[in-house]
């Protein structure tokens, strides 16, 4: 038996790897159970994914503490997957996903409340895991500078998308979902939860910069949830918006079909992050057959592999003038599509499955 753990509430990143790899893991021969870990001072009406663990994180952490290499949390599982940061010894072998050393590495984008129980909950994750995931090779070389883990130890396996994503949705649905939104199609795309890193302030700086009859012609939508740090982001688009500007932000957008049905939707996406330890968004721009402009920074690059155009994130003038290449020179918008839908093909969350599973039988042949 193979059991991820979970993290509750909304899907961010690390919902959907988690969601993803319990879908997926059965197609790839494993048998799955999923748990969670109930909150402290809550029973197991609590957990709202899979089955309880036997205590909270911080009651488990706590014992671990006071007894190292004493206590060892039983488990009925031949492995035991970690898909955050969460971990605790257990009387079988763990597999860890660390998804970057973000707190490490950039401290100045995390929030100072959540930095040190970050990089506590890392430290010792790499220390106590038998075997470590990584999302890309720009992340092993983050692990390795930060925490010091032995790159052997490592194996990196990518995210991806399910596999209807690489055939067209339904056009009406899509126009139904769009119209609902306001949307009309052909705009700029960006998605992601807004946070200083994402660097959505400078995309719509550099949306701002483009030529007026662009601008009415197309609506720069911006879809993701509020994160650390961005009143100041917040009160740019609300400005924008009263200014006349055709900027649109869907904060609650949860629905995975209509998610996709708004990247079918786009002209162009964007994504200027600063920093990613992979960048789902992209792949699923991909599979949309959507035109790319990404950073040319962390695991983009690696991750795009040339098929997006590739930009400075810390030029806006960079970015709005790829945006209107990808608008205005048809071949180049031909060979980024293209080479966008060929490189999905070989991201998919089936294939992350069939590799994470690899990775398991590795771990319980040694």
């Amino acid at each position: 038996m193979i059991e991820p753990g979970l993290t509750g509430g909304r899907l961010d990143g690390i919902g959907v790897y988690t969601d993803a790899l319990l879908r997926h893991l059965p197609g790839a021969g494993c048998d799955v159970t999923g748990y969670s870990y109930p909150p402290v001072g809550a029973g197991a009406a609590a957990i709202s994914v899979g089955l309880p663990m036997p205590q909270s994180f911080e009651a488990a952490s706590l014992r671990d503490l006071a007894t190292p290499g004493v206590h060892r949390v039983h488990m009925p599982a031949d492995i035991f997957h970690v898909t955050d940061y969460r971990i605790v010894r257990m009387d079988c072998p763990l597999v860890a996903t660390l998804h970057d050393a973000l707190p490490v590495s950039h401290p100045e984008w995390c929030s100072t409340r959540l930095r040190g129980v970050k990089n506590w909950l890392q430290q010792k994750a790499t220390r106590k895991a038998d075997h470590v995931i990584a999302l890309s090779h720009f992340a092993i070389d983050e692990l390795v500078s930060c925490f010091g883990i032995d790159p052997q130890r490592v194996s990196v396996v990518p995210c991806g998308v399910d596999d209807e994503w690489l055939q067209a949705p339904d056009a009406a649905a899509v126009a139904a979902t769009l119209q609902a939104n306001g949307l009309r199609p052909g705009y700029f795309l960006f998605v992601g939860t807004l946070q200083p890193r994402k660097n959505v302030g400078r995309l719509l700086q550099a949306y701002l910069q483009l030529p007026a009859a662009v601008r009415a012609e197309r609506q720069l939508v911006i879809v993701g949830a509020a994160g650390w740090r961005c009143e100041q982001l917040v009160s740019e688009l609300v400005a924008a918006r009263q200014n006349g500007e055709h900027v649109v932000w869907l904060d609650a957008l949860t629905d995975g079909a209509a998610l996709r049905h708004v990247y079918a939707g786009a002209g162009v996406f964007v994504f200027p992050s600063l920093y990613e330890g992979f960048g789902i968004p992209v792949v699923e721009a991909f599979a949309a057959g959507v035109p790319v402009v990404a950073s040319n920074t962390t695991s983009l690059p690696e991750v795009s592999q040339g098929a997006a155009l590739e930009v400075d994130p810390l030029d806006a003038g960079a970015i709005g003038a790829a945006m209107l290449a990808l608008l205005r020179d048809d071949a180049l918008r031909a060979r980024c599509t293209d080479a966008g839908r060929r490189r999905a093909a070989v991201l998919t969350w089936r294939e992350t499955a069939r590799q994470t599973a690899a990775v398991y039988h590795a771990v319980l042949s040694r």
